[in-house]
């Protein structure tokens, strides 16, 4: 065993399955940004990176990339301020609070239109 191996963050794959609720959510609603897309062939299922800041997320619609459902644990500096642009936006299909968990971790956590959950947190500033 050596500790010179190095590891990078882990990159999730969420299964979507309709391009243009995911775009609405994730870049619009989230304030993702668009990396790239790839597709074989016109008409053929979608497969995007998306990021935002050092998280990079990868979007689906191919059937056996991942199951509808599926969560991540994303750092944010600033919960405070990032709910706060979030809910500035209006987003009609979701309305998320920041709520104290016992563990000592302030957390977002929204959900979806594919049902994949996604928690933003920050440490808590109690003492």
């Amino acid at each position: 065993m050596t500790d010179k191996i190095q590891f990078a963050p882990a990159m999730p794959i969420f299964r979507i399955f309709d391009e243009a609720k995911a775009k609405d959510f994730y870049l619009g609603f989230l304030g993702f940004t668009l990396d790239w897309e790839h597709r074989f062939e016109p008409n053929s299922p979608l497969y995007a990176q998306i990021s935002r800041g050092g998280t990079l997320l990868h979007l689906s619609e191919h059937h056996g990339d991942a199951a509808p459902g599926s969560a991540a644990r994303i750092a944010v500096d600033d919960i405070d301020g990032y709910h706060a642009e979030i809910m500035a936006k209006g987003y009609k299909y979701m309305r998320t609070g920041i709520e104290e968990m016992p563990w000592g971790m302030r957390e977002i956590k929204v959900l979806d239109p594919f049902f994949n959950r996604l928690m933003f947190f920050s440490p808590s500033q109690k003492g």
